[in-house]
């Protein structure tokens, strides 16, 4: 029974995605993290954890479930992850993963910048 159930997982994009996730997201998570519950809760290794777990568990769960319902149940297992590690309520998780992501838009609007910037003086 089991062997006829396949499930479509590529474990060379969960890995390049869970690099990439902690290359990127860990770093800011951890600052928005520490602006909103502190230092003693949000450490930088919390913030690891919970992209690691958030990106594998996305990644399992979305080779079962896909759809406007699976990004909801998505949505709410990180914020449960964040919830977890920096040991807060599920209002300020959601307000952690809204800082994330404008911090994140910012230092992206930033190095977009400066990158253009430098695309712009090498032609010339």
């Amino acid at each position: 029974m089991l062997e006829a159930i396949k499930i479509a997982l590529n474990l060379d994009t969960i890995l390049i995605s869970i690099i990439v996730n902690v290359l990127v997201l860990t770093p800011v998570l951890w600052i928005a993290g520490r602006i909103l519950v502190g230092g003693s809760k949000a450490r930088f290794i919390d913030a690891l954890w919970i992209v690691i777990l958030g990106t594998v568990t996305g990644a399992v769960f979305s080779a079962f479930v896909s759809g406007i319902i699976a990004s909801i149940i998505l949505l709410i297992m990180w914020l449960g992850v964040i919830k977890h590690f920096y040991d807060c309520g599920w209002l300020k998780a959601l307000i952690i993963s809204i800082v994330a992501v404008v911090i994140f838009a910012v230092i992206s609007l930033i190095l977009g910048s400066i990158g253009g910037i430098a695309i712009f003086t090498i032609g010339i």
